[in-house]
């Protein structure tokens, strides 16, 4: 089995403003799993902020021996994360998984991207 069932992204923020075609150009936050297992993972990702009580689980499941792609910006239950606001993550999963975090900055019409992969709890 690849991966580690809990996973924390440190850095998020989702910019205010975006340049460029929609949906692609549209400014955003992605965390991208992949599942390499023969079973479904069960997914709940929690989000910490600077100045107010965590909120989630958001849930979704990511297929057996298949990668999902999920844009911050689209979550929604419990409640959308708020643009120009720093948060943080954690991702738990009942099965080992790999996950990576990217952000499209596209305020400027000079695009920006960021990846970097998660930090996974040692176990």
């Amino acid at each position: 089995m690849t991966g580690k069932t809990t996973w924390a992204i440190p850095e998020g923020y989702i910019p205010e403003e975006s340049t460029g075609p929609e949906p692609e150009m549209i400014s955003h936050e992605t965390v991208c799993f992949l599942n390499t297992n023969d079973e479904d993972a069960a997914v709940e990702i929690t989000i910490y902020f600077t100045d107010r009580d965590p909120v989630g689980p958001y849930e979704t499941t990511v297929p057996a021996n298949r990668t999902h792609h999920i844009r911050f910006n689209d979550l929604e239950d419990p409640e959308g994360i708020p643009k120009g606001v720093p948060f943080a993550s954690v991702i738990e999963s009942d099965v080992p998984i790999v996950c990576q975090h990217t952000r499209l900055d596209s305020r400027q019409a000079e695009n920006a991207l960021l990846s970097t992969i998660a930090y996974p709890d040692p176990d």
